[in-house]
Protein backbone atom coordinates (compact mmCIF):
# COMPACT_ATOMS: atom_id res chain seq x y z
CA UNK A 1 0.00 0.00 0.00
CA UNK A 2 2.77 2.37 0.82
CA UNK A 3 5.07 1.20 -2.15
CA UNK A 4 1.57 2.02 -4.42
CA UNK A 5 1.03 5.70 -2.67
CA UNK A 6 4.53 6.69 -3.76
CA UNK A 7 4.65 5.66 -7.19
CA UNK A 8 1.39 7.60 -7.57
CA UNK A 9 3.39 10.37 -5.82
CA UNK A 10 6.33 10.08 -8.25
CA UNK A 11 3.64 9.65 -11.28
CA UNK A 12 2.48 13.09 -10.27
CA UNK A 13 5.59 14.59 -11.01
CA UNK A 14 5.71 12.68 -14.52
CA UNK A 15 2.58 14.22 -15.81
CA UNK A 16 3.18 17.59 -14.43
CA UNK A 17 6.41 17.78 -16.43
CA UNK A 18 4.56 16.67 -19.56
CA UNK A 19 2.13 19.41 -19.25
CA UNK A 20 5.22 21.78 -18.85
CA UNK A 21 5.77 20.53 -22.28
CA UNK A 22 2.85 21.17 -23.84
CA UNK A 23 2.56 24.30 -22.09
CA UNK A 24 5.99 25.45 -23.77
CA UNK A 25 5.38 23.74 -27.31
CA UNK A 26 7.38 26.32 -29.39
CA UNK A 27 10.11 25.28 -27.44
CA UNK A 28 9.94 22.06 -28.06
CA UNK A 29 9.50 22.62 -31.68
CA UNK A 30 12.32 24.43 -31.82
CA UNK A 31 14.40 22.19 -30.01
CA UNK A 32 13.54 19.16 -31.50
CA UNK A 33 13.92 20.89 -35.30
CA UNK A 34 17.51 22.40 -33.58
CA UNK A 35 18.43 18.63 -32.58
CA UNK A 36 17.41 17.23 -36.34
CA UNK A 37 19.50 19.13 -37.95
CA UNK A 38 22.64 18.76 -35.44
CA UNK A 39 22.14 14.83 -36.18
CA UNK A 40 21.90 15.07 -40.09
CA UNK A 41 24.99 17.55 -40.03
CA UNK A 42 26.94 14.95 -38.29
CA UNK A 43 26.20 12.29 -40.27
CA UNK A 44 26.52 13.89 -43.38
CA UNK A 45 30.02 14.43 -42.87
CA UNK A 46 30.40 10.72 -42.74
CA UNK A 47 28.41 10.25 -46.28
CA UNK A 48 30.97 13.59 -47.59
CA UNK A 49 34.48 12.28 -46.05
CA UNK A 50 34.99 9.84 -49.26
CA UNK A 51 34.53 13.14 -51.57
CA UNK A 52 37.08 15.27 -49.46
CA UNK A 53 39.43 12.87 -48.87
CA UNK A 54 39.58 11.66 -52.42
CA UNK A 55 39.67 8.04 -50.84
CA UNK A 56 37.33 5.29 -51.50
CA UNK A 57 35.48 4.50 -48.40
CA UNK A 58 32.53 3.08 -47.20
CA UNK A 59 30.33 5.79 -46.29
CA UNK A 60 27.79 3.68 -45.48
CA UNK A 61 29.70 2.67 -41.88
CA UNK A 62 31.39 5.69 -41.04
CA UNK A 63 27.38 7.24 -41.80
CA UNK A 64 26.23 4.62 -39.30
CA UNK A 65 29.34 4.88 -36.64
CA UNK A 66 28.64 8.53 -36.51
CA UNK A 67 24.30 8.17 -36.03
CA UNK A 68 24.99 5.89 -33.11
CA UNK A 69 27.05 8.15 -31.48
CA UNK A 70 24.03 11.16 -32.05
CA UNK A 71 21.88 9.39 -31.22
CA UNK A 72 22.94 7.61 -27.95
CA UNK A 73 24.86 11.14 -27.10
CA UNK A 74 21.10 12.99 -27.69
CA UNK A 75 19.43 10.26 -25.57
CA UNK A 76 22.25 10.29 -22.96
CA UNK A 77 22.46 14.15 -22.62
CA UNK A 78 18.54 14.87 -22.79
CA UNK A 79 18.44 12.73 -19.59
CA UNK A 80 20.99 14.37 -17.75
CA UNK A 81 19.77 17.70 -19.04
CA UNK A 82 16.09 16.82 -17.95
CA UNK A 83 17.17 15.84 -14.22
CA UNK A 84 19.82 18.72 -14.02
CA UNK A 85 17.87 21.63 -14.78
CA UNK A 86 14.52 20.22 -12.69
CA UNK A 87 15.68 22.70 -10.27
CA UNK A 88 15.56 25.47 -12.66
CA UNK A 89 12.23 24.52 -14.03
CA UNK A 90 10.89 24.72 -10.79
CA UNK A 91 12.41 28.06 -9.80
CA UNK A 92 10.63 29.33 -12.91
CA UNK A 93 8.03 27.96 -12.11
CA UNK A 94 7.88 29.72 -9.04
CA UNK A 95 6.79 26.28 -7.15
CA UNK A 96 10.42 25.24 -5.75
CA UNK A 97 9.77 26.42 -2.38
CA UNK A 98 6.58 24.15 -2.49
CA UNK A 99 7.68 21.35 -3.80
CA UNK A 100 10.79 21.42 -1.21
CA UNK A 101 8.62 22.01 1.40
CA UNK A 102 6.03 19.22 0.91
CA UNK A 103 5.66 16.38 2.74
CA UNK A 104 6.83 13.98 0.29
CA UNK A 105 10.30 11.83 0.12
CA UNK A 106 12.85 12.96 -1.98
CA UNK A 107 13.41 9.66 -3.48
CA UNK A 108 10.22 9.79 -4.72
CA UNK A 109 10.31 12.99 -6.18
CA UNK A 110 13.66 12.28 -7.77
CA UNK A 111 12.30 8.80 -9.43
CA UNK A 112 9.21 10.81 -10.90
CA UNK A 113 11.68 13.31 -12.22
CA UNK A 114 13.95 10.32 -13.54
CA UNK A 115 10.50 8.30 -14.90
CA UNK A 116 9.81 11.38 -16.66
CA UNK A 117 13.46 12.32 -17.97
CA UNK A 118 13.65 8.18 -19.96
CA UNK A 119 10.66 8.63 -21.14
CA UNK A 120 11.14 11.90 -22.80
CA UNK A 121 14.39 11.46 -24.08
CA UNK A 122 13.33 8.24 -25.45
CA UNK A 123 10.36 9.98 -27.33
CA UNK A 124 12.82 12.71 -28.47
CA UNK A 125 15.51 10.55 -29.96
CA UNK A 126 12.87 7.89 -31.34
CA UNK A 127 11.54 11.21 -33.72
CA UNK A 128 15.62 11.50 -34.63
CA UNK A 129 15.74 8.66 -35.91
CA UNK A 130 12.59 8.63 -38.44
CA UNK A 131 14.15 11.47 -39.72
CA UNK A 132 17.38 10.65 -40.49
CA UNK A 133 16.16 7.41 -41.85
CA UNK A 134 14.61 9.27 -44.92
CA UNK A 135 17.84 10.58 -46.02
CA UNK A 136 19.82 7.69 -45.24
CA UNK A 137 19.04 3.92 -46.33
CA UNK A 138 20.59 2.25 -43.23
CA UNK A 139 20.79 -1.81 -43.22
CA UNK A 140 19.78 -3.04 -39.36
CA UNK A 141 19.41 -6.69 -40.48
CA UNK A 142 22.86 -7.96 -38.99
CA UNK A 143 22.44 -5.70 -35.61
CA UNK A 144 21.18 -6.72 -31.76
CA UNK A 145 18.30 -3.90 -31.44
CA UNK A 146 17.67 -5.87 -28.34
CA UNK A 147 21.45 -5.59 -27.09
CA UNK A 148 21.84 -1.89 -28.27
CA UNK A 149 18.28 -1.52 -26.24
CA UNK A 150 20.00 -2.85 -23.11
CA UNK A 151 23.72 -0.78 -23.29
CA UNK A 152 21.01 2.64 -23.52
CA UNK A 153 19.16 1.46 -20.37
CA UNK A 154 22.18 0.92 -18.38
CA UNK A 155 23.74 3.97 -19.74
CA UNK A 156 20.37 5.72 -18.41
CA UNK A 157 20.97 4.29 -14.70
CA UNK A 158 24.80 6.32 -14.67
CA UNK A 159 23.61 9.53 -16.32
CA UNK A 160 20.69 9.28 -13.61
CA UNK A 161 23.10 10.03 -10.72
CA UNK A 162 25.14 12.38 -12.87
CA UNK A 163 22.31 14.51 -13.56
CA UNK A 164 20.92 14.44 -9.92
CA UNK A 165 24.95 15.69 -8.73
CA UNK A 166 24.84 18.37 -11.50
CA UNK A 167 21.11 19.55 -10.37
CA UNK A 168 23.26 20.53 -7.15
CA UNK A 169 24.40 23.68 -9.15
CA UNK A 170 21.12 25.50 -10.08
CA UNK A 171 19.84 24.62 -6.45
CA UNK A 172 23.43 26.73 -4.88
CA UNK A 173 23.72 29.13 -7.88
CA UNK A 174 20.36 30.21 -8.69
CA UNK A 175 21.61 32.81 -11.45
CA UNK A 176 23.69 31.22 -13.32
CA UNK A 177 23.75 27.41 -12.09
CA UNK A 178 21.41 25.72 -14.62
CA UNK A 179 24.30 26.61 -17.86
CA UNK A 180 27.11 25.61 -15.06
CA UNK A 181 25.88 22.10 -15.93
CA UNK A 182 26.84 22.25 -19.24
CA UNK A 183 30.09 21.74 -18.32
CA UNK A 184 29.54 18.10 -17.24
CA UNK A 185 28.47 17.57 -20.79
CA UNK A 186 30.98 19.13 -22.36
CA UNK A 187 33.74 17.04 -20.24
CA UNK A 188 32.09 13.94 -21.35
CA UNK A 189 31.30 15.02 -24.90
CA UNK A 190 35.73 14.99 -25.22
CA UNK A 191 36.38 12.13 -23.24
CA UNK A 192 33.74 9.60 -24.17
CA UNK A 193 34.47 8.76 -28.07
CA UNK A 194 31.09 10.65 -28.78
CA UNK A 195 32.30 10.77 -32.57
CA UNK A 196 35.49 8.95 -32.44
CA UNK A 197 37.10 5.95 -31.02
CA UNK A 198 38.71 7.06 -27.75
CA UNK A 199 42.14 4.98 -29.37
CA UNK A 200 42.50 8.45 -30.94
CA UNK A 201 43.13 10.35 -27.54
CA UNK A 202 46.33 10.35 -25.64
CA UNK A 203 47.02 8.19 -23.28
CA UNK A 204 45.95 9.66 -20.02
CA UNK A 205 42.62 11.04 -21.77
CA UNK A 206 42.59 7.91 -22.74
CA UNK A 207 41.97 6.68 -18.94
CA UNK A 208 39.55 8.78 -18.05
CA UNK A 209 37.58 7.82 -20.93
CA UNK A 210 37.09 4.71 -18.87
CA UNK A 211 35.83 6.44 -16.01
CA UNK A 212 32.87 7.61 -18.35
CA UNK A 213 29.99 5.81 -18.39
CA UNK A 214 29.40 7.03 -22.12
CA UNK A 215 32.30 5.42 -23.30
CA UNK A 216 30.49 1.92 -22.78
CA UNK A 217 27.18 2.54 -23.88
CA UNK A 218 28.68 3.99 -27.02
CA UNK A 219 31.13 1.14 -27.34
CA UNK A 220 28.38 -1.87 -26.59
CA UNK A 221 25.89 0.02 -28.66
CA UNK A 222 28.48 0.25 -31.96
CA UNK A 223 29.12 -3.26 -31.43
CA UNK A 224 25.53 -4.59 -30.80
CA UNK A 225 24.08 -2.58 -34.30
CA UNK A 226 27.15 -2.18 -36.53
CA UNK A 227 28.93 -5.72 -35.73
CA UNK A 228 25.80 -7.14 -34.48
CA UNK A 229 27.38 -8.65 -31.10
CA UNK A 230 25.77 -10.71 -29.18
CA UNK A 231 23.65 -10.08 -25.60
CA UNK A 232 26.33 -12.48 -23.81
CA UNK A 233 29.46 -10.48 -25.28
CA UNK A 234 28.15 -7.16 -24.82
CA UNK A 235 27.97 -8.16 -21.00
CA UNK A 236 31.29 -7.24 -19.76
CA UNK A 237 29.77 -3.63 -20.87
CA UNK A 238 26.50 -3.97 -18.99
CA UNK A 239 28.02 -4.95 -16.00
CA UNK A 240 30.71 -2.01 -15.58
CA UNK A 241 27.45 0.53 -16.11
CA UNK A 242 25.99 -0.86 -13.58
CA UNK A 243 28.36 -0.84 -11.03
CA UNK A 244 29.21 2.70 -11.97
CA UNK A 245 25.12 3.04 -12.01
CA UNK A 246 25.63 1.84 -7.95
CA UNK A 247 27.98 4.46 -7.53
CA UNK A 248 26.64 7.10 -9.02
CA UNK A 249 23.06 6.87 -8.44
CA UNK A 250 23.37 7.02 -4.07
CA UNK A 251 25.87 9.42 -4.43
CA UNK A 252 24.17 11.98 -6.60
CA UNK A 253 21.20 11.73 -3.83
CA UNK A 254 23.58 12.05 -1.33
CA UNK A 255 25.17 14.87 -2.46
CA UNK A 256 21.59 17.05 -3.46
CA UNK A 257 20.08 16.14 0.02
CA UNK A 258 23.19 18.06 1.36
CA UNK A 259 22.95 20.54 -0.92
CA UNK A 260 19.09 20.77 -0.16
CA UNK A 261 19.94 21.04 3.35
CA UNK A 262 22.54 23.97 2.96
CA UNK A 263 20.20 26.18 0.45
CA UNK A 264 16.82 25.54 2.55
CA UNK A 265 19.33 27.12 5.77
CA UNK A 266 21.21 29.77 3.02
CA UNK A 267 17.52 30.92 1.83
CA UNK A 268 18.43 30.24 -1.78
CA UNK A 269 15.01 28.54 -2.98
CA UNK A 270 13.51 31.74 -3.89
CA UNK A 271 13.16 31.75 -7.02
CA UNK A 272 14.78 35.10 -7.62
CA UNK A 273 18.13 33.86 -5.86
Amino acid sequence: MKFTRELIASYAFVERNFNLVKRYWGWEIVWLAYSIANALSITFIGAGVGSVSGQKLNTQYLVFYLLIGTLVWHYLSAVFENISEMIAWERWEGTIEYTFMAPIRRLTHMFGQTLFAMVYSFIHTGIILIVVAFFFHLDLSQSNIVGGSLMLLAGSVSFVGLGTMAAVLPLLFPERGAQMTNVFQALLLLFSGVYFPISVLPNWMQAVAHLSPATYVLIGMREALLHGATNTSLWPYIWKLGLVGLVFLPAGLWVFSQAETYAKHAGRLHRNG
